[in-house]
Protein backbone atom coordinates (compact mmCIF):
# COMPACT_ATOMS: atom_id res chain seq x y z
CA UNK A 1 0.00 0.00 0.00
CA UNK A 2 1.55 3.48 -0.64
CA UNK A 3 0.12 4.88 2.85
CA UNK A 4 3.16 2.50 4.56
CA UNK A 5 6.05 5.46 3.08
CA UNK A 6 4.20 8.40 4.98
CA UNK A 7 2.96 11.41 3.73
CA UNK A 8 5.89 13.23 2.89
CA UNK A 9 7.93 10.45 1.22
CA UNK A 10 5.35 9.27 -1.11
CA UNK A 11 4.59 13.54 -1.45
CA UNK A 12 8.34 13.59 -2.56
CA UNK A 13 8.41 10.25 -4.56
CA UNK A 14 5.87 11.70 -6.68
CA UNK A 15 6.94 15.04 -7.63
CA UNK A 16 10.21 12.99 -8.18
CA UNK A 17 8.62 10.74 -10.52
CA UNK A 18 6.89 13.30 -12.40
CA UNK A 19 10.13 15.86 -12.98
CA UNK A 20 11.69 16.97 -15.89
CA UNK A 21 10.07 17.41 -19.07
CA UNK A 22 6.66 15.82 -17.31
CA UNK A 23 6.88 18.94 -15.04
CA UNK A 24 6.30 21.12 -18.40
CA UNK A 25 3.72 23.91 -18.47
CA UNK A 26 1.56 22.03 -20.69
CA UNK A 27 1.32 18.97 -18.51
CA UNK A 28 -1.71 18.92 -16.14
CA UNK A 29 -1.72 16.29 -13.20
CA UNK A 30 -4.99 15.67 -11.60
CA UNK A 31 -5.28 14.07 -8.10
CA UNK A 32 -8.54 11.47 -7.95
CA UNK A 33 -9.71 9.78 -5.05
CA UNK A 34 -10.32 6.67 -6.40
CA UNK A 35 -8.92 4.50 -9.50
CA UNK A 36 -12.11 4.46 -12.07
CA UNK A 37 -13.04 0.94 -13.47
CA UNK A 38 -13.56 0.43 -16.82
CA UNK A 39 -13.09 2.66 -19.56
CA UNK A 40 -15.86 2.03 -21.68
CA UNK A 41 -18.84 4.43 -21.54
CA UNK A 42 -21.16 1.72 -22.05
CA UNK A 43 -19.79 -0.26 -19.43
CA UNK A 44 -18.48 2.40 -16.85
CA UNK A 45 -20.26 3.38 -13.70
CA UNK A 46 -17.80 5.32 -11.43
CA UNK A 47 -17.70 9.34 -10.67
CA UNK A 48 -13.82 9.47 -11.27
CA UNK A 49 -14.38 7.31 -14.40
CA UNK A 50 -16.84 10.22 -15.65
CA UNK A 51 -13.86 12.29 -14.55
CA UNK A 52 -11.33 11.09 -16.85
CA UNK A 53 -13.69 10.50 -19.69
CA UNK A 54 -14.39 14.18 -19.86
CA UNK A 55 -11.44 14.82 -21.60
CA UNK A 56 -11.50 11.68 -23.97
CA UNK A 57 -14.94 11.07 -24.42
CA UNK A 58 -17.11 14.24 -25.76
CA UNK A 59 -21.03 13.60 -25.56
CA UNK A 60 -24.06 14.95 -28.08
CA UNK A 61 -24.40 17.42 -25.47
CA UNK A 62 -23.39 18.93 -22.50
CA UNK A 63 -24.43 21.10 -19.22
CA UNK A 64 -23.76 24.55 -18.41
CA UNK A 65 -23.32 26.52 -15.06
CA UNK A 66 -26.81 26.93 -14.81
CA UNK A 67 -28.02 22.97 -15.66
CA UNK A 68 -29.05 24.26 -19.10
CA UNK A 69 -28.32 21.62 -22.28
CA UNK A 70 -26.11 22.41 -24.39
CA UNK A 71 -24.67 21.08 -27.92
CA UNK A 72 -21.44 19.52 -27.85
CA UNK A 73 -20.57 16.64 -30.52
CA UNK A 74 -24.38 17.63 -32.02
CA UNK A 75 -25.40 20.65 -33.21
CA UNK A 76 -28.84 21.06 -32.47
CA UNK A 77 -32.10 18.40 -31.94
CA UNK A 78 -35.85 18.75 -32.70
CA UNK A 79 -38.25 16.74 -30.48
CA UNK A 80 -41.38 15.51 -32.54
CA UNK A 81 -45.18 17.32 -31.28
CA UNK A 82 -46.03 13.70 -30.11
CA UNK A 83 -42.38 13.44 -28.19
CA UNK A 84 -41.90 9.98 -29.67
CA UNK A 85 -39.19 11.05 -32.16
CA UNK A 86 -36.10 13.30 -31.72
CA UNK A 87 -34.21 14.39 -34.40
CA UNK A 88 -30.61 15.26 -33.82
CA UNK A 89 -28.17 17.23 -36.08
CA UNK A 90 -24.15 16.45 -35.97
CA UNK A 91 -21.22 18.91 -36.31
CA UNK A 92 -19.23 18.52 -38.84
CA UNK A 93 -15.62 17.82 -39.58
CA UNK A 94 -15.37 16.06 -36.21
CA UNK A 95 -13.05 12.63 -35.98
CA UNK A 96 -12.46 10.04 -33.42
CA UNK A 97 -8.64 9.91 -31.70
CA UNK A 98 -8.39 7.23 -34.62
CA UNK A 99 -9.23 9.45 -37.60
CA UNK A 100 -12.29 7.92 -38.75
CA UNK A 101 -15.03 10.77 -39.01
CA UNK A 102 -18.01 10.78 -36.56
CA UNK A 103 -20.81 10.53 -38.53
CA UNK A 104 -24.29 9.61 -38.73
CA UNK A 105 -23.66 6.19 -38.81
CA UNK A 106 -21.31 6.12 -35.99
CA UNK A 107 -23.43 8.07 -34.11
CA UNK A 108 -26.23 5.22 -34.69
CA UNK A 109 -23.68 2.57 -33.92
CA UNK A 110 -22.58 3.83 -30.40
CA UNK A 111 -26.50 4.19 -29.73
CA UNK A 112 -27.27 0.86 -30.65
CA UNK A 113 -24.03 -0.19 -28.72
CA UNK A 114 -25.38 1.24 -25.09
CA UNK A 115 -28.40 -0.32 -25.94
CA UNK A 116 -27.97 -4.12 -26.68
CA UNK A 117 -24.03 -4.83 -25.56
CA UNK A 118 -24.07 -6.99 -22.58
CA UNK A 119 -23.71 -5.51 -19.42
CA UNK A 120 -24.50 -1.97 -20.48
CA UNK A 121 -25.43 0.52 -17.36
CA UNK A 122 -26.61 2.57 -20.17
CA UNK A 123 -29.21 0.57 -21.64
CA UNK A 124 -31.95 1.81 -18.68
CA UNK A 125 -30.66 5.67 -19.27
CA UNK A 126 -32.25 5.27 -22.90
CA UNK A 127 -34.09 2.16 -22.77
CA UNK A 128 -37.40 3.81 -24.38
CA UNK A 129 -35.32 4.56 -27.35
CA UNK A 130 -36.96 2.17 -29.42
CA UNK A 131 -34.57 2.57 -32.62
CA UNK A 132 -32.01 4.78 -34.03
CA UNK A 133 -32.31 5.63 -38.16
CA UNK A 134 -29.78 7.44 -40.42
CA UNK A 135 -31.59 10.46 -42.08
CA UNK A 136 -28.16 11.70 -43.96
CA UNK A 137 -24.35 11.65 -43.52
CA UNK A 138 -25.11 14.15 -40.17
CA UNK A 139 -28.36 13.41 -39.13
CA UNK A 140 -29.84 10.66 -36.96
CA UNK A 141 -33.78 10.37 -35.56
CA UNK A 142 -34.26 8.64 -32.37
CA UNK A 143 -37.60 6.43 -32.63
CA UNK A 144 -38.92 6.31 -29.16
CA UNK A 145 -41.45 3.70 -27.45
CA UNK A 146 -43.03 6.48 -25.91
CA UNK A 147 -42.19 10.00 -25.17
CA UNK A 148 -38.84 10.28 -22.68
CA UNK A 149 -38.55 13.31 -20.22
CA UNK A 150 -34.82 12.45 -19.61
CA UNK A 151 -33.65 11.83 -23.23
CA UNK A 152 -31.54 14.93 -23.59
CA UNK A 153 -30.36 14.69 -20.18
CA UNK A 154 -29.07 11.15 -20.59
CA UNK A 155 -27.62 12.56 -23.62
CA UNK A 156 -25.24 15.16 -21.78
CA UNK A 157 -23.28 11.85 -19.85
CA UNK A 158 -21.66 8.15 -20.99
CA UNK A 159 -25.06 7.38 -22.58
CA UNK A 160 -24.39 10.69 -25.02
CA UNK A 161 -20.60 9.71 -25.67
CA UNK A 162 -19.66 8.67 -29.20
CA UNK A 163 -16.93 5.68 -29.43
CA UNK A 164 -15.16 5.00 -32.83
CA UNK A 165 -17.30 1.94 -34.31
CA UNK A 166 -13.86 0.74 -36.55
CA UNK A 167 -12.07 0.36 -32.89
CA UNK A 168 -14.88 -0.63 -30.68
CA UNK A 169 -15.28 -3.28 -33.32
CA UNK A 170 -11.75 -4.18 -33.24
CA UNK A 171 -11.37 -4.34 -29.67
CA UNK A 172 -14.90 -6.15 -28.90
CA UNK A 173 -14.88 -6.11 -25.44
CA UNK A 174 -11.79 -5.07 -24.21
CA UNK A 175 -12.66 -1.72 -25.58
CA UNK A 176 -12.21 -0.53 -22.33
CA UNK A 177 -8.40 -0.49 -21.93
CA UNK A 178 -7.78 1.41 -24.57
CA UNK A 179 -10.64 3.79 -25.59
CA UNK A 180 -11.35 5.36 -29.02
CA UNK A 181 -13.71 8.73 -28.81
CA UNK A 182 -13.76 12.00 -29.86
CA UNK A 183 -13.21 14.57 -27.32
CA UNK A 184 -10.07 16.20 -26.77
CA UNK A 185 -7.47 14.56 -25.15
CA UNK A 186 -6.55 11.18 -26.46
CA UNK A 187 -6.23 8.28 -24.46
CA UNK A 188 -2.57 6.97 -23.96
CA UNK A 189 -1.71 4.45 -21.65
CA UNK A 190 -3.24 3.10 -18.06
CA UNK A 191 -1.11 1.52 -14.90
CA UNK A 192 -4.11 0.23 -12.87
CA UNK A 193 -3.72 2.24 -9.76
CA UNK A 194 -1.01 4.35 -10.34
CA UNK A 195 -1.61 6.25 -13.34
CA UNK A 196 -3.84 7.20 -16.46
CA UNK A 197 -2.34 9.81 -19.14
CA UNK A 198 -3.91 11.43 -22.02
CA UNK A 199 -2.58 13.68 -24.72
CA UNK A 200 -4.04 16.57 -26.78
CA UNK A 201 -6.06 15.16 -29.48
CA UNK A 202 -4.30 17.54 -32.51
CA UNK A 203 -7.12 16.80 -35.08
CA UNK A 204 -10.04 18.19 -32.41
CA UNK A 205 -12.71 20.03 -33.24
CA UNK A 206 -12.34 22.58 -30.50
CA UNK A 207 -9.05 22.83 -30.73
CA UNK A 208 -8.26 26.30 -30.44
CA UNK A 209 -9.59 26.13 -27.27
CA UNK A 210 -7.54 23.35 -25.74
CA UNK A 211 -4.26 24.71 -24.11
CA UNK A 212 -3.16 21.85 -21.67
CA UNK A 213 -0.56 18.99 -24.54
CA UNK A 214 -0.93 16.03 -21.64
CA UNK A 215 -2.96 15.38 -18.85
CA UNK A 216 -2.25 12.49 -16.17
CA UNK A 217 -4.59 11.44 -13.74
CA UNK A 218 -3.01 9.88 -10.14
CA UNK A 219 -5.14 7.77 -8.03
CA UNK A 220 -4.48 8.39 -4.60
CA UNK A 221 -7.24 7.10 -2.11
CA UNK A 222 -5.27 9.03 1.14
CA UNK A 223 -7.23 12.52 0.73
CA UNK A 224 -4.54 13.89 2.89
CA UNK A 225 -1.38 12.82 0.86
CA UNK A 226 -3.20 14.19 -2.20
CA UNK A 227 -3.84 17.29 -0.51
CA UNK A 228 0.15 17.58 0.66
CA UNK A 229 1.14 16.79 -3.24
CA UNK A 230 -0.89 19.64 -4.39
CA UNK A 231 0.83 21.96 -1.63
CA UNK A 232 4.11 20.93 -2.69
CA UNK A 233 3.60 21.09 -6.38
CA UNK A 234 3.80 17.45 -6.94
CA UNK A 235 -0.27 18.15 -8.33
CA UNK A 236 -2.21 20.95 -10.07
CA UNK A 237 -5.75 20.09 -9.13
CA UNK A 238 -6.94 17.58 -6.57
CA UNK A 239 -10.73 16.07 -6.15
CA UNK A 240 -12.97 15.36 -3.42
CA UNK A 241 -10.67 17.91 -0.45
CA UNK A 242 -11.94 16.52 3.08
CA UNK A 243 -14.81 18.79 4.68
CA UNK A 244 -11.94 19.15 7.21
CA UNK A 245 -9.10 20.35 4.90
CA UNK A 246 -11.06 23.42 3.30
CA UNK A 247 -9.86 25.94 5.93
CA UNK A 248 -6.09 24.62 4.79
CA UNK A 249 -6.46 25.07 1.29
CA UNK A 250 -7.98 28.08 1.80
CA UNK A 251 -5.25 29.53 3.99
CA UNK A 252 -2.84 29.00 1.57
CA UNK A 253 -2.36 31.66 -1.05
CA UNK A 254 -0.92 29.57 -3.37
CA UNK A 255 -4.32 27.42 -4.02
CA UNK A 256 -7.68 27.81 -5.02
CA UNK A 257 -10.75 25.78 -3.60
CA UNK A 258 -13.95 25.19 -5.69
CA UNK A 259 -17.20 24.41 -3.87
CA UNK A 260 -20.69 23.51 -5.46
CA UNK A 261 -23.35 21.42 -3.69
CA UNK A 262 -23.65 18.04 -5.71
CA UNK A 263 -26.31 16.53 -8.11
CA UNK A 264 -26.04 13.27 -6.25
CA UNK A 265 -26.34 12.05 -2.74
CA UNK A 266 -24.15 9.77 -0.55
CA UNK A 267 -26.14 6.52 1.04
CA UNK A 268 -26.61 3.48 2.80
CA UNK A 269 -27.78 0.57 0.42
CA UNK A 270 -29.45 -2.00 1.84
CA UNK A 271 -29.68 -5.76 0.69
CA UNK A 272 -33.28 -6.52 0.30
CA UNK A 273 -33.10 -9.86 -2.13
CA UNK A 274 -29.93 -10.55 -3.25
CA UNK A 275 -28.49 -13.97 -2.43
CA UNK A 276 -27.89 -15.61 0.47
CA UNK A 277 -26.92 -12.53 2.51
CA UNK A 278 -30.42 -11.09 2.48
CA UNK A 279 -31.68 -13.94 4.24
CA UNK A 280 -32.08 -11.94 7.45
CA UNK A 281 -35.10 -10.36 9.03
CA UNK A 282 -33.41 -6.95 8.39
CA UNK A 283 -34.35 -7.58 4.71
CA UNK A 284 -37.75 -8.88 5.26
CA UNK A 285 -39.00 -6.63 7.91
CA UNK A 286 -39.34 -2.76 6.90
CA UNK A 287 -40.00 -1.68 10.64
CA UNK A 288 -36.45 -2.98 11.44
CA UNK A 289 -34.92 -1.09 8.65
CA UNK A 290 -37.00 2.16 9.64
CA UNK A 291 -35.56 1.50 12.86
CA UNK A 292 -31.96 1.34 11.55
CA UNK A 293 -33.02 4.65 10.19
CA UNK A 294 -34.42 6.84 13.19
CA UNK A 295 -31.30 5.45 14.81
CA UNK A 296 -29.29 7.97 12.79
CA UNK A 297 -28.69 11.74 13.36
CA UNK A 298 -27.66 13.35 9.67
CA UNK A 299 -27.13 16.48 11.18
CA UNK A 300 -24.84 15.11 13.30
CA UNK A 301 -22.94 13.20 11.18
CA UNK A 302 -22.48 16.36 8.73
CA UNK A 303 -20.85 18.11 11.87
CA UNK A 304 -18.65 15.45 12.87
CA UNK A 305 -17.48 14.18 10.00
CA UNK A 306 -17.46 17.15 7.84
CA UNK A 307 -17.41 20.27 10.17
CA UNK A 308 -20.91 21.04 9.47
CA UNK A 309 -19.81 22.14 5.24
CA UNK A 310 -22.01 18.87 3.71
CA UNK A 311 -25.95 19.28 3.31
CA UNK A 312 -27.83 16.85 5.54
CA UNK A 313 -30.84 14.89 3.02
CA UNK A 314 -33.08 12.05 2.65
CA UNK A 315 -33.51 11.75 -0.61
CA UNK A 316 -32.09 11.41 -4.15
CA UNK A 317 -32.19 14.98 -5.08
CA UNK A 318 -31.23 17.41 -2.28
CA UNK A 319 -33.13 20.10 -0.57
CA UNK A 320 -33.27 22.38 -2.71
CA UNK A 321 -33.92 20.76 -6.03
CA UNK A 322 -37.42 21.51 -7.22
CA UNK A 323 -38.31 18.05 -7.46
CA UNK A 324 -37.16 17.39 -3.50
CA UNK A 325 -40.18 15.74 -2.02
CA UNK A 326 -41.07 18.33 0.93
CA UNK A 327 -43.66 16.14 2.23
CA UNK A 328 -40.92 13.61 3.72
CA UNK A 329 -38.56 16.20 5.73
CA UNK A 330 -35.10 14.42 6.78
CA UNK A 331 -36.04 12.94 9.93
CA UNK A 332 -34.48 13.73 13.08
CA UNK A 333 -33.00 10.86 15.36
CA UNK A 334 -35.64 9.05 17.21
CA UNK A 335 -34.10 6.56 19.81
CA UNK A 336 -37.22 5.63 21.53
CA UNK A 337 -39.23 4.93 18.55
CA UNK A 338 -35.81 3.18 16.83
CA UNK A 339 -36.22 0.58 19.99
CA UNK A 340 -40.09 0.56 20.01
CA UNK A 341 -40.33 -0.58 16.28
CA UNK A 342 -37.55 -3.25 16.84
CA UNK A 343 -39.52 -4.78 19.99
CA UNK A 344 -42.98 -4.55 17.42
CA UNK A 345 -41.35 -6.58 14.56
CA UNK A 346 -40.02 -9.26 17.84
CA UNK A 347 -36.50 -8.50 17.72
CA UNK A 348 -35.05 -9.09 21.44
CA UNK A 349 -31.50 -9.33 21.11
CA UNK A 350 -28.14 -7.24 18.50
CA UNK A 351 -29.04 -7.53 15.12
CA UNK A 352 -25.38 -7.70 13.41
CA UNK A 353 -25.21 -6.44 9.86
CA UNK A 354 -22.19 -6.81 7.33
CA UNK A 355 -21.57 -3.74 6.45
CA UNK A 356 -19.03 -2.66 3.17
CA UNK A 357 -17.45 0.59 3.10
CA UNK A 358 -15.18 1.76 0.44
CA UNK A 359 -11.61 2.91 1.23
CA UNK A 360 -11.28 6.34 2.30
CA UNK A 361 -11.44 8.66 5.13
CA UNK A 362 -14.48 9.90 4.83
CA UNK A 363 -16.09 7.10 4.76
CA UNK A 364 -14.45 5.29 7.01
CA UNK A 365 -14.46 8.43 9.28
CA UNK A 366 -18.84 8.22 8.24
CA UNK A 367 -18.97 4.75 8.71
CA UNK A 368 -17.89 4.42 12.12
CA UNK A 369 -20.58 7.06 13.35
CA UNK A 370 -22.96 5.46 11.82
CA UNK A 371 -21.54 1.91 13.71
CA UNK A 372 -21.88 3.87 16.79
CA UNK A 373 -25.12 5.58 16.38
CA UNK A 374 -26.56 2.06 15.41
CA UNK A 375 -25.30 0.53 18.36
CA UNK A 376 -27.29 2.86 20.73
CA UNK A 377 -30.81 0.92 18.84
CA UNK A 378 -29.64 -2.16 18.71
CA UNK A 379 -27.43 -2.82 15.98
CA UNK A 380 -24.04 -3.74 15.56
CA UNK A 381 -22.57 -3.44 12.45
CA UNK A 382 -19.32 -5.20 11.13
CA UNK A 383 -17.23 -2.72 9.00
CA UNK A 384 -16.04 -4.15 6.27
CA UNK A 385 -13.39 -1.67 4.28
CA UNK A 386 -12.93 -2.83 0.92
CA UNK A 387 -11.13 -1.15 -2.48
CA UNK A 388 -13.72 0.69 -4.52
CA UNK A 389 -14.16 -0.93 -7.65
CA UNK A 390 -14.30 -4.61 -5.94
CA UNK A 391 -16.97 -3.42 -3.37
CA UNK A 392 -19.37 -2.04 -6.48
CA UNK A 393 -18.71 -5.61 -7.89
CA UNK A 394 -19.56 -7.37 -4.31
CA UNK A 395 -23.10 -5.24 -4.73
CA UNK A 396 -23.64 -6.60 -7.89
CA UNK A 397 -23.25 -10.15 -6.49
CA UNK A 398 -25.37 -9.21 -3.39
CA UNK A 399 -21.91 -9.71 -1.00
CA UNK A 400 -23.01 -7.47 1.91
CA UNK A 401 -26.03 -6.54 3.84
CA UNK A 402 -25.36 -2.67 4.16
CA UNK A 403 -23.18 -0.49 1.61
CA UNK A 404 -22.11 2.82 1.95
CA UNK A 405 -22.14 4.00 -1.49
CA UNK A 406 -22.58 7.51 -3.04
CA UNK A 407 -24.49 8.41 -6.60
CA UNK A 408 -22.59 11.74 -8.45
CA UNK A 409 -25.88 12.87 -9.70
CA UNK A 410 -27.97 13.71 -12.86
CA UNK A 411 -29.56 16.75 -13.93
CA UNK A 412 -32.93 15.00 -14.40
CA UNK A 413 -33.88 13.18 -11.46
CA UNK A 414 -34.63 10.54 -13.32
CA UNK A 415 -30.56 9.74 -13.73
CA UNK A 416 -30.50 9.82 -9.51
CA UNK A 417 -33.76 7.35 -8.85
CA UNK A 418 -34.55 4.94 -11.91
CA UNK A 419 -31.86 2.75 -12.18
CA UNK A 420 -31.43 1.98 -8.30
CA UNK A 421 -35.47 2.22 -7.76
CA UNK A 422 -37.15 -0.21 -10.61
CA UNK A 423 -37.54 -3.83 -10.85
CA UNK A 424 -34.13 -5.98 -12.24
CA UNK A 425 -32.41 -2.35 -13.46
CA UNK A 426 -28.52 -3.07 -13.21
CA UNK A 427 -27.64 -0.60 -10.43
CA UNK A 428 -31.20 -1.72 -8.37
CA UNK A 429 -28.59 -3.94 -6.06
CA UNK A 430 -30.77 -4.01 -3.09
CA UNK A 431 -33.02 -5.42 -5.13
CA UNK A 432 -35.98 -3.85 -4.21
CA UNK A 433 -38.90 -4.37 -6.71
CA UNK A 434 -42.38 -2.31 -6.46
CA UNK A 435 -44.94 -2.58 -8.93
CA UNK A 436 -46.47 1.02 -8.27
CA UNK A 437 -42.73 2.40 -7.78
CA UNK A 438 -42.39 1.28 -11.24
CA UNK A 439 -45.58 2.58 -12.49
CA UNK A 440 -44.66 6.13 -11.03
CA UNK A 441 -41.48 6.03 -13.00
CA UNK A 442 -42.43 4.80 -15.98
CA UNK A 443 -45.03 7.76 -16.19
CA UNK A 444 -42.80 10.15 -14.77
CA UNK A 445 -41.00 9.47 -18.05
CA UNK A 446 -43.37 10.57 -20.06
CA UNK A 447 -44.69 13.80 -18.67
CA UNK A 448 -42.87 16.80 -19.75
CA UNK A 449 -44.33 18.87 -17.15
CA UNK A 450 -42.01 19.55 -14.53
CA UNK A 451 -45.08 20.23 -11.99
CA UNK A 452 -46.53 17.28 -12.56
CA UNK A 453 -43.61 14.93 -12.87
CA UNK A 454 -42.79 16.22 -9.17
CA UNK A 455 -46.18 14.92 -8.27
CA UNK A 456 -45.76 11.79 -10.33
CA UNK A 457 -42.62 11.48 -7.84
CA UNK A 458 -44.22 12.01 -4.64
CA UNK A 459 -45.48 8.38 -4.87
CA UNK A 460 -42.28 7.14 -5.43
CA UNK A 461 -41.13 9.15 -2.14
CA UNK A 462 -44.17 7.75 0.04
CA UNK A 463 -43.15 4.06 -0.96
CA UNK A 464 -39.75 4.05 -1.49
CA UNK A 465 -38.50 5.94 1.60
CA UNK A 466 -40.73 3.91 3.71
CA UNK A 467 -39.34 0.61 2.11
CA UNK A 468 -36.83 0.75 -0.44
CA UNK A 469 -33.15 0.13 -0.20
CA UNK A 470 -31.50 3.46 0.36
CA UNK A 471 -30.63 5.70 3.12
CA UNK A 472 -30.11 8.70 2.01
CA UNK A 473 -27.63 10.63 4.77
CA UNK A 474 -26.18 13.90 3.01
CA UNK A 475 -25.37 15.51 -0.55
CA UNK A 476 -21.98 16.62 -0.61
CA UNK A 477 -19.72 19.49 -1.87
CA UNK A 478 -17.99 19.31 -4.61
CA UNK A 479 -14.67 20.42 -3.73
CA UNK A 480 -11.80 20.92 -6.35
CA UNK A 481 -8.56 22.31 -5.17
CA UNK A 482 -6.10 23.35 -7.82
CA UNK A 483 -2.51 25.22 -7.93
CA UNK A 484 -2.73 29.11 -7.86
CA UNK A 485 -0.86 27.83 -11.68
CA UNK A 486 -4.11 26.85 -13.27
CA UNK A 487 -6.11 29.43 -15.02
CA UNK A 488 -9.58 29.65 -16.60
CA UNK A 489 -11.27 26.97 -14.68
CA UNK A 490 -14.75 26.54 -14.55
CA UNK A 491 -16.61 24.06 -12.26
CA UNK A 492 -20.14 22.44 -13.34
CA UNK A 493 -22.76 21.73 -11.09
CA UNK A 494 -22.19 17.64 -11.90
CA UNK A 495 -19.14 17.68 -10.36
CA UNK A 496 -16.73 16.91 -13.18
CA UNK A 497 -13.59 18.62 -13.91
CA UNK A 498 -13.84 19.47 -17.31
CA UNK A 499 -10.40 20.47 -19.02
CA UNK A 500 -11.16 22.85 -22.21
CA UNK A 501 -10.13 26.11 -21.72
CA UNK A 502 -8.02 25.15 -18.96
CA UNK A 503 -4.64 26.90 -19.27
CA UNK A 504 -1.41 26.87 -17.20
CA UNK A 505 0.77 29.67 -16.48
Amino acid sequence: MKNKFGVAALALALTAGLAGGALAQSHLRIGLAEDPDVLDPTLARTYVGRIVFSSICDKLFDIDEKLNIVPQLALSHETSGDGKTMTIKLRPNVKFHDGEALTAEAAKYSLDRHLTMKGSFRKPEIASVESVDVVDPLTIKLNLKAPFSPLLAQLTDRAGMMVSPKAAEAAADKFGLRPVCAGPFKFVERVQQDRIVVEKFADYWNKDNVFIDKITYLPIVDSTVRLANLRSGGLDMIERVLATDIKTVRDNNKLKLIAAVELGYLGITMNLANGPKANTPFAKDARIRRAFELSLDRDAINQVVFNGEFVPGNQWINPTNFYYQQAFPVPKRDLAKAKALLKEAGVSGPITLDFMVPNGPETRAVAEVVQSMAAEAGFDLKIRVTEFATSLKQAEDGEFQLFLIGWSGRSDPDGNSYAFQVCNQPQNNGKFCDKEVDDAHAKARVTSDPAERKKIYETVAARFLAAGTVVYLYHRRVLVALSDKVDGYKQMPDGLIRVVGVKLK
